[in-house]
C-alpha cells in the first residue's frame, strides 16, 4: 500500500501541496484528478523523492521513503513530456534504467523483448526514437519506467499531447496492462474522463489539498461539494445558502413541447449533450443516445427527475 500522510510543500511560501493525505492500495490504480496548479505534480515528485516535502512523510509498503534515495525506491516515473534519449535507439531507451542497475547484457536484452512486447511495439529495438509516432514515444517512456519491474508506478499527464482517436487507443491500452501487471498506480490527470477511464478510485485535488476519494460511480452520484460537482462537468447546480442542489443532466428529460428552448447541442462520441433555456432564464444540461434528438432552436418540455437531484455542501471559495 502506498500512504501519502499529511504532506505540506511550499514554494517562496505559497503552499503548493497543503496537507495532501491519500492512500493506494497495492495492484490499485488511483487516478489524481485536479485542475492546473492544484499541486499534482508536485504531489507524484515527493512521492518519487525528487520533491522534499516540508512536513508529513510517504510510506509504502509500511516502508517510510524519506530516507531511502530516489534509484532505491522501486518506483518508475513517466512525465508528459516524455523525455526519450534521442541519441539512444528504441532499445537503449529501455534498457537505460537497466545497465545503472549492472544487470548483464544478456538479461537486459530479454527483459527489454518483454517490455517492447508488452507495450505493443515488438522487434522494435532499433528504430531511432525520432522515426516514432507520438503514440509510440509514449509507448517505449512506459516501457523504460517499468524495466526496473518498480513497486509504484506514477504516470504524469502521459496522454496530454496526444490527439483524440490515440488517446482513446492508448487509455484502452493502459487499462489492460494495469489489469494485466496488478501494478500499483498512480496517474495524474485534469481530464475526468481519463480519470474515470483509467482508476479504481479517483482522488479529486483543490489547492493543494486531497478533497475527496472514492469511486467515479461514487464521485458522480454524490460528489462532496458543488465545485466538484462543476469540476466534473455537471452544470446544472441551484445555490441555495451553503448548500446547493446538483441536477445530474441524466436527471433532465426532454420532449418536444413548450416551456423551454434548445440554445446547443453536442456529441460526445455515443452520447449527445443538449443545453436547453427555460422561460425563466435559467439553463438546463440533459443527455441522450437518441439519433433523432432536437436541434438547437427547437421548442422542447423540460421535466426534472427530483428524486435524481444531489445535496452537497456549497464551496465558500
Amino acid at each position: 500500500m502506498l500512504q501519502v500522510e499529511e504532506i505540506r510543500v511550499a514554494f517562496d511560501g505559497a503552499p503548493a501541496l497543503d496537507g495532501a493525505a491519500v492512500e493506494a492500495e497495492t495492484g490499485e490504480t488511483l487516478s489524481v484528478l485536479g485542475p492546473s496548479g492544484c499541486g499534482k505534480t508536485t504531489l507524484l515528485r515527493v512521492i518519487a523523492g525528487l520533491q522534499a516535502p516540508d512536513s508529513g512523510r510517504i510510506v509504502l509498503d509500511r516502508d517510510d521513503l524519506a530516507s531511502i534515495p530516489v534509484h532505491q525506491r522501486g518506483i518508475g516515473l513517466m512525465f508528459q513530456d516524455n523525455a526519450l534519449f534521442p541519441h539512444r535507439d528504441v532499445a537503449g531507451n529501455i534498457a537505460f534504467g537497466l545497465r545503472m542497475n549492472g544487470l548483464p547484457h544478456h538479461e537486459i536484452a530479454q527483459r527489454v523483448r518483454e517490455l517492447l512486447d508488452l507495450v505493443g511495439l515488438p522487434g522494435a529495438e532499433k528504430r531511432a526514437v525520432q522515426t516514432l509516432s507520438g503514440g509510440e514515444q509514449q509507448r517505449v517512456a512506459l516501457a523504460r519506467a517499468l524495466a526496473p519491474k518498480p513497486r509504484v508506478l506514477l504516470l504524469d499527464e502521459p496522454l496530454g499531447s496526444l490527439d483524440g482517436p490515440l488517446r482513446e487507443r492508448l487509455l484502452s491500452d493502459l487499462r489492460e496492462l494495469f489489469a494485466a501487471l496488478q501494478l500499483t498506480v498512480v496517474y495524474v490527470t485534469h481530464d475526468a474522463g481519463e480519470a474515470f477511464a483509467l482508476g479504481h478510485a479517483v482522488a479529486v485535488m483543490r489547492a493543494g489539498k486531497v478533497v475527496q476519494k472514492a469511486t467515479s460511480d461514487e464521485l458522480w452520484r454524490q460528489p462532496a461539494d458543488d465545485w466538484v460537482a462543476r469540476f466534473l462537468g455537471m452544470r446544472n447546480i441551484r445555490e441555495n445558502g451553503d448548500r446547493c442542489t446538483v441536477i445530474p443532466p441524466e436527471a433532465v428529460e426532454i420532449t418536444p413541447g413548450v416551456g423551454a428552448v434548445v440554445v446547443s447541442t453536442e456529441r460526445r462520441g455515443a452520447v449527445v449533450w443538449l443545453r436547453v433555456r427555460l422561460e425563466n432564464g435559467d439553463e438546463l444540461d440533459s443527455i441522450t443516445t437518441a439519433t433523432n434528438h432536437p436541434r438547437a432552436g427547437d421548442r422542447v418540455t423540460v421535466k426534472v427527475d427530483e428524486t435524481a437531484t444531489i445535496a452537497v455542501a456549497r464551496w465558500p471559495g
